[in-house]
């Protein structure tokens, strides 16, 4: 996984039913490209740093009845995360 991966990624949105609070799962994801980019540019990643295990606890505010990311979606795409991470760390 690259860092444009997780810049071009987009989830369906929720309005009626539970979602993930946008602002929570974008900026986690923001700091996740942060540190993509440091280990593709091959710099030790500075503050903001995300490892898989982080990405793996991480929980986010629940939607409803207002916009929100699809769950389903959002945790696949952090499963494929963390194990990408996991990888980066054991080099």
């Amino acid at each position: 996984m690259k860092s444009q991966d997780v810049q071009e990624k987009t989830f369906v949105g929720t309005k009626w039913r539970e979602g993930y609070e946008i602002d929570q799962v974008d900026s986690l994801l923001a700091r996740v490209q942060q540190t993509l980019v440091a280990y593709e540019e091959g710099r030790a990643a500075s503050g903001g740093i995300v490892t898989a295990d982080e990405v793996v606890r991480s929980r986010f505010d629940q939607t409803k009845f207002r916009a929100g990311y699809d769950q389903d979606q959002v945790d696949d795409f952090l499963d494929e995360v963390a194990v990408a991470l996991r990888e980066r760390e054991a080099r």
